[in-house]
């Protein structure tokens, strides 16, 4: 091999194993993990919605799993980030959700408002953090249900700190929201994966 032909053997290989900083995450990475995301929040509001009623151990106990899944997913995709970008959002939403993990825990043995309070305001702040990631992440595609998630995430908590001054307030708005936050997942997931098919 002389020297022309080891200069192009290296750029070739070069393009291969290198990992521009600008590609935030893998695609297909992304979309498994956003695909069940999608089947967690599908199965968890489909049980709080038949499970109206007052907060006993059982709801109480799934109302807190939510926000834990949410940090396991989001830990999930730090691992999955480049290096070489901006994991700042994810970060904070996972500060954001270990601490309305232990907010809901207490507020569940207060009654459905409290619950209501600390939903909304971890659904505005998580909101705010999935919308900015998602704008980092645009030009790898599949982004802008998961911008429009965040916008729509702290409208929605917003709505619950409203719900919670109510006398009839109830959780069925919670079983409503994962389902809308669970269907905005699965699109972004089909999204990513049409386009890394393309690629």
């Amino acid at each position: 091999m002389d020297k022309t032909d080891r200069s192009i053997y290296f750029q070739r290989t070069s393009t291969v194993t290198v990992i521009s900083p600008r590609t935030p995450v893998a695609a297909p990475a992304l979309s498994r993990l956003y695909a069940a995301r999608f089947v967690f929040a599908l199965v968890w509001a489909l049980i709080v919605l038949l499970s109206e009623g007052d907060i006993g151990f059982f709801l109480g106990a799934l109302l807190v799993l939510y926000p834990v899944y949410d940090i396991a997913a989001v830990a999930a995709d730090v691992r999955l980030s480049n290096p070489g970008t901006s994991r700042s959002g994810l970060y904070a939403n996972l500060v954001v959700s270990a601490g309305a993990a232990v907010g809901i825990a207490i507020a569940a043995g207060s009654g459905i408002p409290a619950v209501l309070r600390v939903f909304g305001a971890w659904a505005i702040v998580a909101g705010v953090a999935q919308l900015v990631v998602g704008l980092r992440r645009r030009a790898m595609g599949g982004q802008l249900p998961m911008v429009i998630s965040g916008g729509v995430s702290v409208l929605a908590g917003g709505s619950f700190i409203a719900m919670a001054s109510k006398e009839d307030s109830s959780l069925s708005a919670l079983g409503g929201y994962a389902l809308l936050g669970g269907i905005f997942f699965l699109v972004s997931s089909i999204l990513l994966r049409r386009r890394s098919h393309k690629a």
